[in-house]
């Protein structure tokens, strides 16, 4: 039963916990988005479709930075209660270290569960739909924002240029060059065309136009001259859309019984499997790593400082060491367990260091006695 107190720490961390995640969540999203400018800038990208593509990204941003926004917030919370001598008050009164870290590893607990909402579905989710998305806006959307007088790379073998618009969608002046065939390298020139919409993507109708190309064996330049010709835009990227699913958009179950397209792989994916399922519980370790560093032994007069300026060192040791024991187990799957170790061994080691009762060493009886 959480009484009054217990409310007063809860709300604290977690209202802290939402800010700070929401604010690092929002500065990283505003540099990974710096990427996208670019659609928006030439390609004539509205900033709705902009903010739709880029927030795809956001799970996977939260499912990172959460374990690390938990422990950073119940050490600022914990430490600024000390400071204020909160803490102090609190022990003179009788609380344990039990009753005083049980708000904070109640909302350490929520945002275990939220991690794994993250890390086992929305994430992969997300980044599915965002490869998806980003597909649908670079091979169909942008076909149909060419701009006039432009030069448009609708890949880097395939640019299209047109000199003009009319209001009813037909273009004049169109010169498409095309390098998809390294052997047939074509240059085409049309009077006028337009765009439609294929099911395989956007293609472009030419009228009245002509293909040059390079004859390699004679040197000699082959003109063709046609009256009605179409031409594929969405083969501009036919190798991107033709590259197997990503480890990072596969469901769970795909990646603990993965069968990916190449068998070197495999190690990679089952990897991948374990760490979704382990990293959220990093969560609650580091929580009991920031608790453990505020409760844990007798107050000091300089003990405020010393212990979470030690406790941050050996945070960044444990996020090395989950670093290097995911590529570890991505090399041999007979190292996953180490992701499992790093994932809950720290939260153990504090929790039994701050809550288990000291043990009395026994002093050896005076002869005779």
């Amino acid at each position: 039963m959480f009484t009054r107190l217990d409310i007063y720490i809860f709300r604290q961390v977690l209202l802290a916990l939402v800010v700070a995640t929401g604010g690092l969540t929002a500065l990283i999203w505003l540099t990974q988005s710096l990427r996208f400018v670019e659609l928006v800038v030439n390609r004539g990208l509205s900033l709705l479709v902009f903010l739709q593509l880029t927030g795809l990204l956001i799970p996977s941003f939260v499912a990172v930075i959460l374990p690390i926004t938990t422990y950073v917030v119940i050490q600022f919370v914990y430490q600024r209660m000390a400071t204020d001598r909160e803490l102090t008050v609190m022990r003179a009164a009788g609380l344990s270290p039990w009753a005083l870290a049980r708000p904070a590893l109640a909302a350490a607990l929520l945002a275990t569960l939220l991690g794994y909402v993250f890390s086992v579905w929305a994430v992969p989710a997300t980044l599915g739909e965002f490869k998806r998305f980003q597909w649908e806006i670079r091979n169909r959307l942008a076909a149909f924002l060419l701009q006039d007088g432009v030069f448009t790379p609708m890949s880097d073998k395939l640019t299209v240029y047109i000199r003009s618009r009319d209001q009813d969608g037909t273009l004049h002046g169109i010169l498409v060059d095309d390098a998809r065939d390294p052997t047939a390298h074509a240059t085409i020139l049309a009077e006028r065309g337009r765009l439609i919409d294929g099911p395989a993507g956007p293609r472009v109708l030419l009228l009245d136009g002509s293909r040059q190309e390079i004859d390699h064996q004679s040197g000699r330049l082959d003109v063709l001259t046609f009256k009605q010709n179409e031409i594929d835009l969405a083969e501009a990227t036919k190798d991107e859309t033709a590259q197997p699913a990503d480890m990072s958009e596969v469901p769970l179950a795909d990646l603990m019984d993965p069968h990916p397209i190449f068998e070197r792989d495999r190690p990679k994916w089952i990897a991948e499997g374990h760490k979704r399922l382990s990293a959220p519980l990093t969560t609650l370790s580091y929580a009991m790593v920031g608790l453990f560093s505020s409760l844990g032994g007798m107050f000091r007069r300089h003990g405020g400082v010393v212990r979470p300026l030690v406790t941050v060192g050996a945070m960044v040791v444990l996020l090395a060491m989950g670093l290097t024991f995911a590529t570890l187990g991505a090399r041999d799957n007979h190292l996953v367990f180490l992701m499992w170790v790093h994932a809950i061994a720290p939260g153990v080691v504090c929790a039994w260091l701050l809550f288990a009762p000291p043990v009395e060493l026994l002093q050896p009886r005076p002869a005779g006695a």
